[in-house]
């Protein structure tokens, strides 16, 4: 099957969409780590510009999973129907190549006596399916695809739907399910902010009977919603029991353009899944245990050393430029080789041209600055992918940091030499260091821009007792101050 909205929803150049979804992958930070088998994925199916970042929340969490089918639960926007309409056999494209349908799991699903059966007019336009798959052939290898095109339902049409997918997953965990939703559209802001509080707080309740009583009366709305009652039915009979919230934002906080009137959508990332061996308490302490361990670790490069990741960062967006492959560096020191956070900052006339870093740091510090110094380059969202005619006047900046720290006030920051993570809910937002040195921002001035601007929330938001605040420190050097 031929894409429908490449070129409009996400870009039709393949080099450009796997730049656009690897800078957006990178800059994802789930600020807790994860443990455990992750059955959905509810992410949002808006154009890659609006919702492309908060969709690379629950993407990242996946990367190199060994998933081989994949199940796409897509809302019906064109072609009223009746029913659940699956896509048997062939194959869907994208400019990322072909996807072959997991035809042995369709031939198990389709059930017309359920009201299950391969409608094509279903997916003849439509684009809640087909934009998870560009998502997915970047973080997955070697899958099948399972498309499907959820109609007008009711409640034991969707029990039927999930019936069927958890028998013919079974004992499998190499299934994933992706249940594809906006949330709430609207002509005021302030009203869909306060809709998807009352959506977020349902999903949190995975509760699909409730859910699907609400979607009917109106108190909840997800364009997607029958497949995500569908998508937490099948979790149920296959013992996942758990939703988190991953990053939650709207139209309008992404475009910044907050005008009465303006049309404005809410995205959600969030996954479903099971904390096995009592890894879900694990991962929620193994941010701050990492951190209490590293703490008072002093952070020192030689010159050499730093030196060595600037040439890294330059080498690697060279070759990325001229080929679109990522070099592999062999390194054995073992500062280089530390796992650690990172971010690279380009500049071109003393003007940002491109920032993303790596928090927590998930690799050795060398492959850290290799892929934020890509991601930088070509993949950050506020800028367009630098060339490489432009690149010669690119002015390549590193900060290595420190392990995060949880702080209770602000007499525990010190401006100029600490950065901060600011958490609420499922909103955050971060501000290197060297911020307050450029900007000349007192610690309250700094803190409320951080809410404000970075994490989206109100200005006073870090003075709420409920607001996580995090402290690090950065290493800071570039090629012109090494």
């Amino acid at each position: 099957k031929e894409p429908n909205v490449a070129g409009a929803f996400y870009p039709e150049d393949k080099d450009r969409l796997a730049r656009s979804i690897d800078g957006f992958i990178a800059q994802a930070n789930p600020q807790r780590a994860f443990e455990g088998n992750i059955l959905c994925l509810i992410s949002p199916h808006a154009g890659y510009d609006f919702s492309g970042q908060t969709a690379a929340y629950g993407y990242k969490l996946i990367k190199g999973a060994p998933y081989k089918t994949v199940v796409i639960l897509g809302p019906s926007h064109y072609y009223g129907f009746k029913g659940v309409s699956v896509y048997a056999s062939g194959k869907f494209r994208s400019p990322l190549g072909d996807v072959e349908i997991d035809s042995d799991f369709t031939g198990k699903i389709i059930l017309p006596s359920q009201n299950i059966n391969f409608i094509p007019q279903a997916f003849a336009k439509e684009h809640s399916v087909e934009v998870q798959l560009p998502f997915l052939q970047r973080t997955l290898r070697d899958f099948k695809l399972v498309p499907i095109v959820v109609g007008d339902c009711g409640f034991e049409d969707l029990h039927n739907l999930a019936d069927a997918l958890g028998s013919a997953i079974g004992e499998r965990r190499d299934v994933l399910i992706v249940a594809s939703t906006d949330l709430t559209h609207s002509y005021d802001y302030q009203e869909t902010e306060i809709v998807d509080k009352v959506n977020l707080s349902y999903l949190e309740k995975m509760s699909p009977e409730v859910i699907y009583e609400k979607l009917k009366d109106g108190t909840v709305q997800m364009c997607g919603g029958y497949p995500v009652v569908a998508a937490m039915l099948s979790a149920r009979k296959l013992n996942r029991d758990k939703l988190r919230i991953l990053h939650y934002t709207n139209s309008v906080e992404v475009t910044r353009k907050k005008i009465k009137g303006l049309w404005t959508v809410g995205y959600v990332s969030a996954i479903i899944y099971s904390a096995e061996n009592n890894s879900e308490s694990k991962a929620e302490n193994k941010l701050q245990s990492e951190a209490g361990r590293e703490r008072d670790k002093e952070m020192t490069l030689s010159p050499d050393q730093k030196k060595r990741l600037l040439e890294i960062a330059r080498k690697s967006i060279e070759e990325y430029l001229a080929t679109g492959k990522r070099l592999d560096f062999k390194e054995d020191d073992p500062q280089l080789t530390s796992i650690s956070g990172a971010f690279v900052t380009l500049h071109k006339r003393q003007e940002l041209r491109g920032c993303i870093g790596n928090i927590t740091g998930e690799k050795p510090l060398f492959e850290t600055v290799r892929d934020m110094a890509i991601a930088s380059a070509t993949g950050d969202p506020r800028f367009p992918a630098v060339t490489k005619e432009e690149f010669k006047e690119i002015d390549i900046e590193i900060s290595v940091l420190t392990p995060l720290k949880r702080i209770t006030g602000i007499d525990e920051f010190q401006l100029g030499i600490h950065g901060v993570l600011v958490k609420s809910g499922w909103n955050q937002g971060v501000f290197l260091p060297q911020v307050a040195l450029e900007t000349g921002w007192s610690k309250e001035e700094f803190l409320s821009q951080l809410c404000a601007h970075k994490a989206g929330l109100s200005p006073d938001a870090w003075k709420d007792p409920k607001t996580e605040l995090y402290i690090f420190s950065a290493l800071v050097f570039s090629e012109n101050k090494p």
